[in-house]
């Protein structure tokens, strides 16, 4: 008599990362007799083994599968733009200005701390402003003879340190902005000439500036980005306050002498749009974090900057 055979329902696995290599693979197959287990006929599952392997793996399947694993969609978050930033780095440092300038709208006494660079930086550039604008009848804005020459011996060092670093660095970010027409220090070293002759005794740097230099030149050799937003907003400032610094000095001071420090051989205006657009296109390579930290270097401009121009009040 013919033996009867059935094949019961069977469910084929195959395990991924198996270390047997395939061309070695063989499928085996264990069926149960039908005459024999008529009333116990069970899933089979068929296994992958080593050929060189004499036994095959026989085990029962349940036939109910896990459900599908439904993974949510991520949602696309977008980083918000910084204010200016779509205009250029320069415009970014402007609303920093703007923000540091317009804080609070009132001055701050020189003694009070803040628990931040920027807030330091930002009760400096206020107490510069108000120094500058307000004249209400002297009692503000009393610039000094002994003053002025110092703020100019510094100012003359911080020209220096920065026109120095531009013209003999090998960093090819530099070299766009050498021979701006902005530059100051031959300006200033005829100014001092001048009162020199007056027998005004010409003084070495203060500290503020010799600080200020040796700042700047260490972030030079640091970071490209960071140096290169105090080069423009030293001159950004100078260009901005230095008609108001000119006007109130020569008035006081000088009996109306024109200074050759803001004398300029062309629009200092086009001059420094030139610069503007060069950093905005340099700008445009540097990382979210460097633009960042270039912010806040500017907020540190106008602390160092401040501390100078008060040297013109200071006795």
């Amino acid at each position: 008599m013919s033996s009867l055979w059935s094949l019961a329902p069977c469910k084929i696995t195959l395990w991924e990362n198996s270390p047997v290599h395939p061309s070695r693979l063989s499928l085996k197959l264990v069926i149960s007799n039908a005459s024999e287990n008529k009333n116990h006929s069970l899933p089979l599952k068929l296994c992958c083994c080593d050929s060189s392997d004499s036994t095959a793996v026989i085990g029962s399947t349940s036939n109910t599968s896990a459900p599908p694993v439904i993974r949510k969609k991520k949602r696309v978050r977008y980083r918000r733009e910084y204010p200016g930033e779509s205009k250029g780095i320069t415009e970014e440092m402007r609303f920093v200005a703007m923000r540091l300038r317009n804080l609070k709208g009132k001055k701050y006494p020189s003694s009070h701390n803040s628990n931040s660079d920027c807030e330091d930086s930002s009760n400096d550039d206020v107490e510069q402003k108000q120094e500058v604008k307000q004249d209400n009848d002297g009692e503000t804005w009393k610039p000094s003879t002994d003053g002025f020459v110092k703020y100019l011996v510094d100012s003359q060092l911080v020209f220096n340190t920065i026109e120095r670093i531009v013209d003999d660095s090998n960093d090819v970010a530099y070299a766009y902005f050498r021979k701006t027409g902005l530059e100051r220090s031959e300006g200033i070293s005829r100014d001092l000439e001048w009162f020199s002759e007056q027998g005004i005794i010409i003084p070495e740097p203060s500290t503020p500036g010799v600080s200020y230099s040796k700042y700047l030149e260490e972030l030079a050799e640091k970071s490209a980005p960071l140096f290169l937003s105090h080069f423009y907003n030293i001159y950004f400032s100078h260009v901005a306050g230095g008609q108001v610094i000119e006007r109130q000095v020569s008035e006081k001071i000088l009996d109306g002498r024109k200074l050759e420090v803001y004398r300029w051989e062309a629009d200092p205006e086009e001059m420094l749009k030139d610069v503007r657009e060069k950093l905005n296109m340099l700008g445009e390579h540097w990382t979210r974090d460097e633009k960042n930290k270039s912010l806040k270097e500017a907020a540190k401009s106008f602390k160092f900057l401040g501390q100078i121009v008060r040297l013109i009040i200071l006795l």
